[in-house]
């Protein structure tokens, strides 16, 4: 049974624990609630550029003394940056809780915003790798085609015009703004006790963050999924990387337990449907898989598959009739349950993770997401049935609502693969 703690400073900022004495680290995270899609339009990318510039150096510590003083406790420091939120996160031996502790809230809130010009230079070849790694290009045109123009449809990781030309005093403006203290969670999982862990970080608050807090930030909501749409880029690569799919739920919404199965089932295992019918029996793949996002107020469900030109048009066939078969309620002997075991073990694997439970504490809160306890999880899982994840597959994937998004040498080839198969209705 999971036990949390859960404290709100004056600032407005929450701050929730779990004691795990059976370990000798401790993983922290400090979540704020600023991602891509917070971002107007000129300053598409400056989340994940600041999440960057965190580690440039602060009020106390330069970049090198950050770096050093991580290694030497022999701890694990990073960050991440998604369409809804940054997460700066270390996993670090008990004994150096209050020294790390100490580093990340001067990196996150009082960051120098050193080097700024040099650290432009690291996030354009970031941009440069992301256009000549045709897998990972093939998602963020893939968003693009579901959202359209929405912020939700840009890359997360920002464009080369923005971050070529964006002003010190921008980022700090945006720093300022979004990094208050309702906007941020603060999340720990290890030995650790959470009075004391509140009042590490109240004193070492009082040193870095300027100002009062503010209360939680409000995001402007998607009000109209855009139409469906196809996006297509040109690039000599001997696969053709291709995406379908469609909006999907919200990460309130109370079927994504059906989400999961429905992803798990369709593609997300060795075992999974396209797996074993295009990779396994054909071998017409090397990679293909389902993946699935879930937002405050939308989500994304969808197919990859790298192939080559003669089987493009093949996959996508199969990928429209095993749609199709799951949506009509033809499931396979034991197929829904095995999904169910493998869903609830890799929960229960994860759980012996001291990082994984911090981001289970840190996303829900700084997502607003009810904190399900383990039993209840399992048994929302268990309560799904075939009908159920039929119903869903029919809904998020009919043909008329899938976008299509692929990376290769000939448009002509993408276009007749999808007209011919479940995208028709969207091209």
């Amino acid at each position: 049974m999971q036990k949390y703690v859960l404290s709100e400073l004056d600032t407005g900022e929450r701050v929730i624990s779990e004691r795990v004495p059976s370990v000798r680290s401790v993983a922290i995270g400090f979540w704020i609630g600023a991602g891509s899609r917070d971002e107007r339009d000129d300053r598409a990318g400056v989340s994940h550029f600041i999440e960057h510039l965190l580690f440039k150096g602060s009020r106390s510590y330069d970049a090198r003394q950050i770096a050093e003083i991580f290694d030497a406790m022999g701890a694990e420091l990073n960050a991440a940056t998604s369409r809804e939120h940054t997460v700066v996160y270390a996993r670090v031996p008990d004994r150096h809780t209050d020294e790390a502790l100490e580093v990340m809230t001067d990196m996150v809130f009082a960051p120098a915003f050193a080097e700024l010009d040099q650290e432009r230079e690291v996030v354009l070849e970031e941009i440069a790798m992301y256009e000549d790694t045709p897998q990972e290009l093939v998602h963020d045109l893939f968003s693009e085609a579901v959202f359209g123009t929405h912020a939700l449809g840009r890359p997360v990781i920002g464009t080369a015009d923005v971050i070529s030309s964006v002003s010190r005093r921008a980022v700090a403006g945006y720093h300022r703004a979004m990094y208050t203290g309702g906007n941020i969670v603060v999340a720990a999982a290890g030995n650790i006790q959470h009075d004391r862990f509140v009042s590490l970080l109240e004193r070492f608050e009082r040193k870095s963050a300027d100002g009062a807090g503010r209360g939680p930030r409000v995001r402007r909501p998607l009000t109209q999924t855009p139409p469906p749409g196809t996006r297509f880029e040109r690039k000599e690569t001997e696969q053709y990387h291709l995406c379908l799919g469609a909006p999907g739920i919200s990460r309130s919404d109370r079927r994504r337990f059906a989400a999961s199965l429905l992803d798990s089932i369709l593609g997300g295992s060795a075992s999974s449907r396209l797996f074993q019918e295009i990779r396994e029996k054909r071998g017409m793949a090397y990679s293909v898989y389902t993946f699935a996002s879930q937002y405050t107020d939308t989500g994304l469900i969808g197919i990859y598959v790298g192939t080559r030109e003669e089987n493009l048009a093949t996959c996508v066939e199969i990928c429209s009739e095993q749609i199709g078969e799951i949506a009509a309620g033809r499931f396979r002997t034991g197929e829904l349950a095995r999904a169910q075991e493998s869903i609830k073990g890799r929960i229960a694997l994860s759980m012996e993770s001291t990082s994984n439970r911090m981001s289970r504490l840190g996303k829900s809160l700084i997502t607003d997401t009810e904190l399900m306890s383990f039993d209840r999880i399992i048994a929302e899982i268990d309560a799904v049935d075939e009908d159920a994840v039929a119903e869903l597959a029919g809904v998020l994937l009919a043909p008329e609502r899938l976008s299509a998004a692929c990376v290769g040498p000939d448009e002509d080839r993408f276009r007749a693969a999808i007209g011919n198969g479940a995208v028709a209705k969207a091209a």
